[in-house]
């Protein structure tokens, strides 16, 4: 039973260490304008000004720390959507969230993701 009890702690344990570990670096876009208003994936109403994101895989309510690679500059978003499995990018981000990461003009960037 003791040892049960330690394994299932090591197991929360180490899924935690990865949580926090977890890095990504790839390409970011942003939503085009005539998402707003729909439906995410999630159920929630996407609005262009809302720091949030689409990501393959990370669970709905992720917290994650989005850096330009270009210019430095971050954001956090709450992944809310899903991108589509053929998709170039590792996140969509809202405009605002591009807005900040500012590579509106450029249309996509390099950047890392860190979950929070």
């Amino acid at each position: 039973m003791n040892r049960i009890i330690v394994l299932l702690l090591l197991l929360v344990s180490v899924s935690f260490t990865y949580k926090s570990n977890y890095m990504e670096t790839g390409r970011a876009s942003f939503y085009a304008s005539h998402f707003n208003g729909r439906r995410t994936s999630s159920g929630e109403v996407f609005k262009q000004d809302n720091l949030t994101g689409a990501h393959k895989t990370l669970p709905f309510g992720t917290l994650v720390k989005v850096t330009n690679l270009s210019n430095d500059s971050t954001v956090v978003v709450k992944i809310n959507d899903r991108l589509g499995k053929k998709s170039a990018s590792i996140i969509d981000v809202s405009m605002k969230a591009a807005k900040q990461l500012n590579f509106v003009r450029k249309g996509h960037t390099k950047v890392t993701l860190e979950i929070l």
